[in-house]
């Protein structure tokens, strides 16, 4: 939440100054929209008729064309997948999809962070190899697995790589590699996540198996792959890349099934265990609400657990299943609570909690930090000093891993492939996007690094401007906030990362204040010189008692709809709040 740490400041949202081609609008949406890059009704259409072409992708002609062979010839396959949320959904995607397209031997490996990292490395080759399979598949991730791919080529497997991770200068010796981020791709969104791009891959050889009359021949039913969008808009979101359009149409369409009562179990199962309404789901709660129970699994213990729930069509057995990952989640919590105390302690006596000794880029080491949880510790911190942070664990063997966040403005990755050119014997394993990243060092180089780190992000900021600003939509009057207005707003976009919900401003009367649940605060507020009152919450507010007895404050807020013993009412969601004295 942005009430917590060092002030801020409340703007505008830059105008657009395109001309709108917008028409039948409400004046203040045309408004978010125009801020948002949208200047016509086209752009905002979420129709499936409305996504690009598969065959856009560079490399799908010869994915698909091993992928029929693997099919016709029912060649055993394994999908390698990662142990996030978007690796998760994407092996989901894979197997489900290929299933339904006529495979018959389809298995899965997800590496276990703690034991072997990420992607197809040589010594994940040797796991799948135990299987005898005739094809490798990765899903969200690949790209950077030069080594692996060169072993299981070696062993007389094909590997077919699926991935959107930016790639390195040398690019694995694969049989097939489909990205919309190699060079030279002309498909139109290189946002879409490791699920994305799995389902355009299942898409396309669909197609090619309809023209070669497949489906016919094999007697079987040409399959509706819109029922693997509830996987495809949970992944997208979890990996918080960017909502253009393209992944705005697959996470809406992937929200209208969910809504429609026609998610899988495993999803299912996670709202319900999440305390939310299938019927009224949105972007949000797919990414605060499922993604970390689901993200957990991988993060905590093994992501097995995670694919599980979401592969199975049992609804008892996806309830038990979400339960446990439910639990696990909490864990997740308690270890992240307590991690993040010890570096506040730690930036504490570095002096960096001070502004006037804020480092440009700031590192974190504990040795006992878990390293499933030192990613959104990262986060965490990155959000308190408004500055890029690499949290780092210990692993086996005298390494480290770290877990970089950024901010917008400084490239992540860009910023620790300099690193690698300046200090090549130090960062020899790194990968990641524009806002996150993860690699390993040697403990005895953390220092160098460190320093390193520091100095090129100094560089990378000196065009950011620092000053931490929450962009708004401008101000409503008491006669907008509306519950009809409300539900425009919510169905009018799916919003989420780079197409960001409608934050609006003003400042209020408190009439009531209360702190529920410790960290939480109740308001009930009104505009001045007004009657109206309006019911009002903030989360995670540090020294939540300290706003007890508050006249007057400024806020920035979300439109939300409270709905209790069947009334539903307006509510605001407070994003940051300042007092007024």
């Amino acid at each position: 939440m942005y009430h917590q740490g060092v002030k801020k400041k409340i703007v505008p949202r830059p105008q657009n100054k395109k001309k709108s081609f917008l028409k039948d609008i409400d004046p203040i949406l045309l408004k978010i929209f125009l801020t948002r890059g949208i200047t016509e009704n086209e752009q905002i259409e979420r129709t499936l008729v409305k996504l690009p072409s598969p065959w856009l992708l560079s490399g799908m002609e010869t994915m698909v064309e091993y992928l029929m062979i693997a099919i016709k010839q029912q060649q055993k396959i394994c999908i390698v997948a990662d142990f996030d949320a978007d690796g998760a959904t994407s092996c989901v995607v894979a197997i489900k999809g290929l299933e339904l397209l006529g495979a018959a031997d389809v298995s899965y490996v997800v590496p276990n962070r703690f034991e072997y990292g990420y992607g197809l490395t040589p010594e994940i080759v040797e796991l799948v190899k135990q299987q005898n399979p005739d094809v490798i598949i990765t899903v969200d991730n690949g790209i950077s697995s030069i080594d692996g791919v060169k072993v299981a080529k070696n062993a007389g497997i094909n590997v077919l790589v699926t991935d959107h991770h930016l790639p390195g200068e040398q690019i694995p010796n694969a049989d097939a590699i489909v990205n919309p981020n190699v060079e030279g791709d002309e498909f139109p969104s290189g946002n879409i996540a490791g699920v994305g791009v799995i389902f355009y891959v299942l898409m396309a050889l669909r197609s090619r198996l309809r023209e070669k009359k497949w489906f016919e021949k094999q007697n079987i039913q040409q399959p509706n792959l819109a029922q693997l969008l509830d996987f495809v808009a949970l992944g997208t979101v979890a990996d918080v890349v960017a909502l253009d359009q393209v992944n705005r149409i697959l996470v809406h369409q992937g929200l209208l099934r969910i809504r429609s009562g026609q998610a899988h179990p495993g999803i299912k199962a996670l709202i319900e265990i999440s305390g939310k309404q299938s019927s009224s789901i949105h972007p949000a709660d797919l990414g605060f609400a499922l993604a970390p129970r689901l993200n957990a699994a991988g993060r905590m213990d093994d992501m097995s657990l995670g694919i599980q729930c979401l592969l199975t069509e049992d609804d008892a057995l996806a309830k038990d299943m979400a339960r446990q990952l439910d639990e696990l989640n909490q864990d997740r919590k308690d270890v992240e609570a307590q991690m993040k105390t010890e570096a506040l302690s730690l930036l504490k006596e570095m002096h960096v909690l001070d502004e006037k000794h804020l480092p440009a880029g700031v590192c974190i080491f504990e040795k006992d930090w878990h390293q499933g949880v030192i990613g959104i510790l990262a986060s965490r911190i990155k959000d308190r000093l408004h500055r890029p942070v690499v949290a780092f664990a210990s692993v086996d063997g005298g390494e480290i891993k770290g877990s970089a966040r950024s901010i917008p403005g400084v490239h992540i990755r860009d910023v620790l492939s300099e690193i690698a050119a300046l200090h090549p014997q130090i960062l020899s394993k790194f990968g990641g996007h524009a806002m996150a990243a993860g690699m390993s060092i040697k403990m005895h180089d953390y220092p160098v690094f460190a320093l390193a780190f520091d100095e090129v992000v100094a560089k990378h900021l000196n065009n950011v401007d620092l000053e931490q600003k929450i962009y708004t939509d401008g101000q409503l009057s008491e006669k907008e906030i509306t519950l009809v207005f409300t539900e425009v707003l919510n169905n009018a976009g799916t919003w989420g990362q780079a197409f960001p919900e409608p934050v609006f401003d003003g400042v209020f009367d408190v009439i009531q204040c209360r702190v529920v649940g410790q960290q939480h605060l109740k308001f009930v507020l009104r505009f001045p010189s007004s009657e109206l009152l309006i019911d009002a919450i903030a989360f995670f507010v540090e020294k939540s008692e300290n706003w007890l007895g508050t006249r007057s404050i400024k806020a920035a807020y979300k439109l939300d709809i409270n709905e209790f013993r069947g009334n539903r009412s307006v509510q605001l969601m407070l994003q940051y709040i300042e007092k007024i004295e």
